[in-house]
């Protein structure tokens, strides 16, 4: 068999991957699935496996594909693709190179609301305590949005009808379209350089989800968080909510509402500063009338009406605090005359010197006790000695060995009681009293008795 007529497996399936770019029912290909096995390269390629209950087929999306998406795909997400159909080479199997996805049953644009809401708000971008306070009265208004567009007009003029003594600044951003979001993004940062603005409004008027999507891009959020100036959003209608609504300081439903929140009504401080004024002379004449009414009152008060009375009386007073407090200073000097005394007294019955007499004299009498006491000791001792001393004479071998007697020993200092301790030719030792007699047994007589 001629070896010309097998192919290489690479031929076969370069093969096999012309007929796949060649079939026009494999081009642009749109598929129903649910996404499993999901991993986005680093280079922002997307690879996943596309399956149903049946079937399942590998996926490849590129980046250049997909960075345009507005959602995140997740596994387990249903989703709606168009693609075409083709083989890789490398391991002989064929998958979908998707060009489109979208959601299966939900809009792209509604998902990656919900998924940029749900992260957002659990990084905290939300909570109330990171709001900024709106100044009450501001000096000067930032206004964020087209020049040209209807919100801006309905903002201007509610802000002078309102509140007409406060400056306004028009700071031009795009609000629809690709571009949208860096220009708000950049509107915001340029408000944020200026130093004079108390607050910024920043919205649009209503329309499609797909024209207020500027207000749902996350640069957008966090250019909004990150602003030191307090932001209010005005984006579409009283309905419409976007992710701007949500992380700027006060959400206005309306652009109009923006400028009703933004400054208080000019007639309503004039009413409020005549209520004051109105407050404040009453009070004034309040006072008036009741300082004056006082001051009457101490006219015809006795000290001023007599005041060299009042000042005599208070010479006699003085003189009479004088006299208390000379009898005073001179019983308090008596008493503590005799307390010194008395001290004096107990300190010399006290003293050291009669203390140090009187424990000489005890320590000369316990001596003197002690003397006797070791003395009759002594002697007691001494005639309990000398008749144990007599006791013990009369007890005495040697006593014994003055009557004639002697104590025998083996060689081995062990006093011969019987004479099975010897035998014959054995060395032992008389002992007598006048001293020691060393003597060899010649014959041993007798019975032996053993224990």
């Amino acid at each position: 068999m001629s070896e010309q007529r097998y192919l290489t497996v690479n031929a076969l399936t370069k093969y096999i991957k012309r007929k796949f770019d060649a079939d026009p029912h494999l081009q642009d290909v749109l598929v129903r699935g649910e996404i499993s096995n999901y991993k986005q390269h680093s280079s922002g390629h997307m690879y996943f496996t596309l399956k149903d209950d049946k079937a399942r087929i590998l996926a490849v999306m590129f980046s250049s594909y997909n960075k345009s998406m507005k959602f995140s795909p997740e596994n387990g997400m249903k989703i709606l693709v168009k693609g075409d159909i083709s083989l890789y080479e490398a391991s002989g199997q064929y998958q979908i190179y998707i060009k489109e996805m979208q959601p299966d049953g939900v809009g792209d644009l509604f998902l990656a609301y919900e998924q940029l809401k749900k992260k957002l708000e659990e990084e905290g971008l939300f909570l109330q305590n990171r709001k900024k306070s709106l100044p009450l009265y501001p000096k000067k208004i930032g206004i964020i949005t087209s020049p040209t567009g209807a919100a801006i007009r309905d903002i201007l003029t509610t802000l002078k009808r309102r509140f007409p003594i406060a400056k306004v600044l028009i700071i031009p951003a795009l609000v629809q379209g690709g571009q949208a979001a860096p220009s708000i993004v950049k509107a915001i940062e340029k408000a944020n350089a200026l130093a004079d603005m108390d607050v910024l409004i920043v919205g649009r008027g209503g329309g499609s989800i797909e024209e207020l999507w500027p207000f749902n891009e996350e640069v957008v959020a966090r250019a909004i968080d990150k602003s030191s100036i307090p932001i209010i959003s005005a984006v579409g209608h009283e309905t419409d909510f976007t992710i701007a609504d949500f992380v700027a300081d006060l959400r206005a439903p309306t652009p109009t509402g923006a400028a009703e929140l933004a400054v208080p009504h000019i007639d309503e401080l004039h009413e409020r500063i005549l209520q004051r004024q109105s407050r404040l002379i009453r009070s004034m004449r309040e006072k008036l009338s009741f300082q004056q009414a006082r001051i009457e009152r101490i006219g015809k008060s006795y000290a001023f009406r007599y005041p060299k009375r009042l000042y005599e009386q208070k010479l006699e007073h003085i003189d009479r605090l004088t006299d208390r407090l000379s009898k005073g200073v001179f019983v308090s000097n008596s008493q503590k005359k005799e307390e010194v005394s008395f001290l004096l007294k107990r300190l010399n019955r006290n003293h050291p010197n009669q203390l140090l007499l009187k424990e000489q004299e005890s320590f000369v009498k316990t001596q003197k006790r002690l003397i006797r006491a070791t003395l009759n000791v002594y002697q007691q001792k001494q005639r309990e000695f000398r008749n144990v001393i007599t006791t013990l004479d009369a007890l005495s071998p040697l006593k014994i060995m003055d009557r004639g007697y002697s104590l025998v020993y083996t060689s081995e200092q062990e006093l011969i009681k019987r004479i099975d301790q010897v035998e014959t030719n054995d060395l032992i030792q008389i002992q007598l009293n006048n001293g020691k007699i060393e003597c060899q047994v010649l014959n041993v007589e007798g019975s032996v008795k053993y224990d």
